[in-house]
């Protein structure tokens, strides 16, 4: 899969596009009944292998559902759940902890994320607002605002457009295309006509 652009996954259901999308970060190892063979490599290692440290692999290699997911906490919450330290969940505890730098820090994380997700203007006056009440497109470009704040090189997109009406679809084909100018992204999509519209190169199932 080439470095910095988009390889869209197509193919009938249930011939294992999403299976195959989740091995590359591993998510298929909760399923007791599932089992891989042969290799998977990035960065020149064998994710497969005995040391692979999980967490580390999925900060690197981002998943965005096909369903929006986000968090029942504020939008800020969500962006900058992932960066913080573990027990660090609430604002006003990292200001206590780490003093009012940590804060700014993270009001310029949670920035950057959402203007990279492209949600940025719509949002910037309704932070503290539960993400349960956004829009359904809205949601989309948060959890990728949230997958962006861990900073991966790789974001894998399983069918993200596919439960959205076509305005939003739209937004989230033009933020796939942006996000080739600095990530990996490999997406599943049933569209041939999405697939042919914003990914690079096509895997057919």
């Amino acid at each position: 899969i080439p470095e910095e652009s988009v390889t869209a996954l197509i193919g009938p259901s249930g011939c294992g596009k999403s299976t195959f999308l989740r091995c590359i970060n591993r998510m298929n190892d909760r399923i007791n009944s599932a089992r891989v063979e042969g290799a998977v490599e990035f960065d020149g290692q064998e994710i497969y292998g005995d040391g692979t440290n999980l967490v580390e692999l999925r900060k690197r290699v981002g998943m965005v559902f096909q369903a929006p997911n986000p968090f029942p906490k504020s939008i800020r919450d969500n962006v900058s759940y992932g960066p913080r330290k573990p027990g660090d969940l609430e604002t006003g505890l990292l200001a206590r902890l780490l003093g009012r730098d940590a804060v700014e820090e993270e009001a310029e994380l949670v920035e950057r994320s959402l203007k990279q997700a492209a949600l940025w203007n719509e949002v910037k006056d309704r932070l503290d607002d539960n993400a349960l009440d956004l829009s359904g497109g809205q949601q989309q470009r948060l959890c990728i605002a949230r997958c962006l704040a861990v900073s991966p090189d790789v974001i894998l997109m399983d069918e993200p457009a596919s439960a959205l009406d076509p305005i939003a679809t739209s937004k989230i084909e033009d933020l796939i295309e942006d996000l080739a100018e600095d990530y990996t992204v490999v997406i599943v999509t049933h569209n041939m006509q999405q697939a042919a519209r914003v990914s690079d190169q096509t895997a057919v199932f």
